[in-house]
């Protein structure tokens, strides 16, 4: 790969090539397709360096706001796993707190039954042998009673 440079000299003109042998030049003007730098000015200069740094603003702003929505969306993942745990025990609290109600119930009832003495206990438990379970006991007789409206409740 060989690259040509040549120095125009209002004397002297010469053509230097790297990686080859030199060649005389026989054409004095300068032919190619260079870039040609302006001047820089120091307005140009000092906006470079306000964009550069509004640059750097945007892109640390930038990486904050990725992080901060990546904290944000766990903490809302944590939340959303509690609801549903709370959800959980609130319904298993309605079902123990409905069971707890109908025990209650339960016990309101045998205790006005105990109240108004409408089941009377045993005084003495008698045991029968299956040799005396064919002697049938003659059933008192019925008396009439007068009805007693109750009614169960909590």
């Amino acid at each position: 790969m060989s690259t040509n440079i040549k120095v125009v000299n209002p004397n002297i003109v010469q053509t230097r090539t790297f990686g080859s042998s030199p060649k005389p030049v026989s054409n004095p003007v300068v032919t190619g397709g260079f870039y040609q730098s302006k001047p820089v000015t120091v307005r140009e200069m000092i906006t470079r360096r306000i964009n550069k740094t509004l640059c750097v603003c945007l892109l640390f702003t930038i990486v904050v706001t990725f992080i901060s929505y990546y904290i944000a969306m766990n903490f809302e993942a944590k939340l959303n796993a509690l609801d549903r745990e709370i959800v959980r025990i609130n319904t298993e609290n309605l079902d123990l707190q409905a069971d707890l109600d109908r025990y209650k119930s339960f016990n309101n009832v045998d205790s006005k039954v105990g109240e108004f003495k409408l089941l009377q206990k045993a005084d003495k438990v008698m045991e029968v042998t299956a040799l005396n379970s064919q002697e049938v006991a003659p059933l008192p007789p019925k008396t009439p009673q007068v009805p007693f409206n109750w009614a169960i409740g909590y």
